[in-house]
C-alpha cells in the first residue's frame, strides 16, 4: 500500500525483532512449506496493472485489448491493483485509493462490470497468461457495509471508535480485527469467491506482514484446494512463506537506489543474497524491481532515482535470482510520477527502444533453463574482477546452459579483467555488442554485457 511513505521505523523494527525472537524450532517450521510453486511461475515475469491509469478510459476492456502486446513483450503474470469499489467516506483526492475497499465481492464500476473482468481473465488464459488480484486484507473503507452488519470485525480506539491502522496516516481506511476468528472466515470466503467464480490464479497480498501468518496459511490451503494458486506477499518476512511463493525484495531495491547515488557498496548485494539463502525456504522467490506503483507515485520514477543506471539495474533485476516485475508504462520508458488519487493516464510510446530492450530480457528469462525461478534455475555465482568496487559480474548455470552478466555500476568508464572462473562454452552477447564472451573489458559508465552460451 504505502501511499504516503512507509510505516514508521518503530513498527518495522518491532516486526523484525519479533521474527527473530521465535525459537529455532519455530523458525525451522517455517522453512518447510507445504506446497510447491505452480510450474507456470518458474519462468515468469510479472506485470503490474494500474487500471485507472492504463488508458484514457481506465477500464478492464482497454487492458484486455493490450494483452497480446504484453504477451509478446514476455509477460506471464498480470497483477491487477485492487479492482473493488472504493470508499467515499474520508476518501483521499477525487477518486480515492484502490486500497480503500468498500466491497470485497464486487468490482469498481469505473473499470467496468464483472463480465468485463471475466472476459479479461479468460482472454489472458487463452494467451497462456495468468491473473492475480491485489488483496487488501488488513483494513477496509470507512463505508464498507461490514461496519454496520458486523461492527465486531473492526478494532476500536480508546473512545470506542473505528480507527485507521496503527502508526499510519492511512486516514481513508479502518483496521480489521484479526483476533476475531469470524474475520478470518469472512476474508477467506471472499478470497475463495474470485478463484471459484472468475478462475483467477492467485493474489498479491497488501501489507501481508500486518496480518497474522496463520490466516495466510489457512487461506493458501483453502485456495489450493480449488486450484493451485500463486501468492505474492508485500513483505520480506520468512515466516510468511508457508503461504506465499514470492515476497518483495525491498532491501535489494533500496540498495540499488543507494548504489545509483554513489552511496552503496557492491559487496552489500552479496550480503543480501547470502541473507536470503539463509533465512528463506529453498524454493521461495523474491520479486526484483526498479519501480512499482508505490515507488512511482511517492519516491520518483526509476529515472529520478537511478539516472543513467536504469538499464544496468533493469538487466540485473531481470536476470538475477528471483522474478522481475515491470510496472505499466515502464516497458516504454515512461518517465512521469502518476497521481495516486486522481485520473492521470500513462503516455504510451510504443516506438521506444525500451520495448525491445525489455522484450529481449524477458524472453531470455522465460526460455533459458538457468534463469528459472526457485530451485528450477541456477544460483548466482559472482565472478571476481580487477574492479570489483565498480563491476558486478555473475554467472548462472543449469546443466550445460550458462548466462554471464557483467555490469558497470559506476558513472565512470571501467577497464578491467574478469579473474574469476567463467563457465566453459561458446557464447553470444545478447544485445549484439560482442562476437563472443571476452574477459578483458572496457565498459562505459553504467554499461552492461549479457553473454548466453550456445552449447
Amino acid at each position: 500500500m504505502s501511499y504516503s511513505k512507509f510505516l514508521p521505523l518503530f513498527l518495522f523494527t518491532g516486526l523484525f525483532l519479533f521474527s527473530f525472537a521465535c525459537s529455532t524450532e519455530e523458525r525451522q517450521s517455517y522453512q518447510d512449506p507445504a506446497f510447491t510453486p505452480v510450474e507456470w511461475s518458474r519462468s515468469a515475469t510479472i506485470y503490474e496493472v494500474n487500471v485507472r491509469q492504463f488508458s484514457e478510459e481506465g477500464t478492464f476492456a482497454k487492458v484486455e485489448e493490450q494483452l497480446p502486446r504484453l504477451k509478446e513483450l514476455g509477460i506471464d503474470i498480470l497483477w491487477l491493483m485492487p479492482v473493488h469499489p472504493i470508499g467515499e467516506v474520508e476518501r483521499k483526492g477525487t477518486l480515492g485509493s484502490y486500497y480503500s475497499v468498500k466491497d470485497y465481492f464486487d468490482v469498481n464500476p469505473e473499470f467496468g462490470t464483472k463480465e468485463d473482468f471475466r472476459s479479461l481473465v479468460e482472454t489472458a488464459h487463452e494467451l497462456e497468461m495468468r491473473v492475480i488480484l491485489d488483496w487488501v486484507a488488513n483494513h477496509t473503507a470507512w463505508d464498507n457495509p461490514l461496519t454496520e452488519t458486523n461492527p465486531e470485525f473492526f478494532e476500536r480506539d480508546e473512545e470506542g471508535n473505528f480507527m485507521p491502522p496503527y502508526g499510519t496516516d492511512w486516514s481513508d481506511v479502518i483496521q480489521l480485527n484479526f483476533n476475531n476468528p469470524d474475520v478470518h472466515d469472512y476474508m477467506i470466503s471472499a478470497l475463495r469467491y474470485w478463484v471459484e467464480e472468475f478462475n483467477i490464479d492467485g493474489y498479491r497480498a497488501d501489507v501481508a506482514y500486518l496480518v497474522p501468518t496463520e490466516f495466510w496459511v489457512r487461506a493458501r490451503r483453502e485456495l489450493d484446494s480449488i486450484k493451485p494458486v500463486f501468492m505474492l506477499a508485500e513483505a520480506h518476512t520468512p515466516e510468511l512463506h508457508p503461504a506465499f511463493d514470492m515476497g518483495y525484495w525491498w532491501e535489494m531495491h533500496h540498495l540499488w537506489n543507494r548504489i545509483a547515488r554513489g552511496e552503496g557498496e557492491l559487496s552489500e548485494i552479496d550480503g543480501l543474497i547470502e541473507d536470503f539463502r539463509r533465512d528463506f525456504p529453498e524454493d521461495t522467490f523474491m520479486m526484483n524491481f526498479i519501480t512499482n506503483h508505490d515507488e512511482n507515485s511517492w519516491a520518483g520514477t526509476e529515472f529520478d532515482r537511478m539516472g543513467d543506471g536504469v538499464e544496468a539495474f533493469a538487466v540485473m533485476m531481470s536476470l538475477m535470482e528471483g522474478m522481475p516485475l515491470i510496472y505499466n508504462g515502464q516497458e516504454t520508458g515512461f518517465n512521469r510520477m502518476l497521481e495516486f488519487f486522481e485520473k492521470d493516464p500513462i503516455d504510451w510510446d510504443f516506438d521506444s527502444p525500451f520495448v525491445d530492450f525489455y522484450s529481449t530480457l524477458f524472453h531470455l528469462k522465460r526460455e533459458h533453463p538457468a534463469l528459472q525461478n526457485g530451485t528450477a534455475g541456477g544460483p548466482m555465482i559472482r565472478m571476481s574482477t580487477t574492479a570489483d568496487e565498480a563491476i558486478y559480474a555473475f554467472s548462472r548455470s543449469r546443466d550445460d546452459n550458462h548466462v554471464v552478466v557483467v555490469l558497470n555500476f559506476s558513472d565512470q568508464e571501467q577497464l578491467f579483467e574478469i579473474t574469476g572462473e567463467v563457465p566453459h562454452g561458446s557464447y553470444i552477447e545478447l544485445f549484439g555488442q560482442e562476437d563472443g564472451l571476452i574477459t578483458f573489458f572496457s565498459l562505459p559508465a553504467w554499461g552492461y554485457r549479457v553473454f548466453v552460451s550456445t552449447n
